[in-house]
């Protein structure tokens, strides 16, 4: 298969190539994806850095979704517009968080490693993905796997785990920024 294009594949194939780890298949749906994100993000008061912290988070929700069984193609672009969706929606979600507005009204600038070569990394990423969320600790899998995955509030999670709303934020941010750690190593 060429590496840049997974036109050719049906979404069941694209689903297939992503459940068994394929990284033609991965790189592929993430160069035709990427590029759309970033332009979002872009020209949404971001920057690329910005972008492919988005895109990794919406990578892992859809990587994830995959794998348990969740994720079922409705057309012949599900899996690309879904991608698009979560980016979209998390950044979306930043910009109306009050980390961004209290670094826009600052003017701090984020201090982000940046990458070099997006498909060099991207391989990287992909085959410390799963990696890395395995190496979380269980209260911290079972935290993103209910938020992302499941789709459960920040009150439901407080809820469950005996928590206030903000401890469910601050330790859904740790797990994320612990996953991204680990990721980056």
């Amino acid at each position: 298969m060429p590496e840049d294009s997974i036109s050719h594949l049906s979404q069941e194939q694209l689903i297939q190539g992503i459940k068994e780890n394929q990284r033609d298949v991965m790189s592929a749906l993430y160069l035709e994806v990427f590029p759309k994100v970033r332009s979002f993000v872009i020209q949404n008061s971001g920057d690329e850095d910005q972008a492919k912290d988005i895109f990794q988070e919406a990578f892992l929700v859809a990587w994830q979704k995959v794998k348990n069984g969740d994720f079922q193609p409705q057309n012949a672009t599900a899996m690309q517009g879904f991608l698009f969706q979560v980016s979209k929606n998390k950044w979306l979600d930043w910009l109306r968080s009050s980390r961004f507005k209290m670094e826009s009204s600052m003017g701090a600038i984020s201090i982000e490693v940046a990458d070099s070569e997006d498909e060099i990394l991207l391989e990287e990423r992909l085959s410390y993905l799963e990696e890395a969320f395995q190496q979380l600790g269980e209260s911290c899998r079972e935290l993103l796997k209910r938020f992302y995955f499941e789709k459960e509030s920040l009150e439901e999670l407080a809820e469950r785990f005996g928590w206030t709303n903000q401890t469910a934020k601050n330790n859904k941010y740790r797990c994320m920024e612990k996953l991204r750690k680990l990721i980056k190593r």
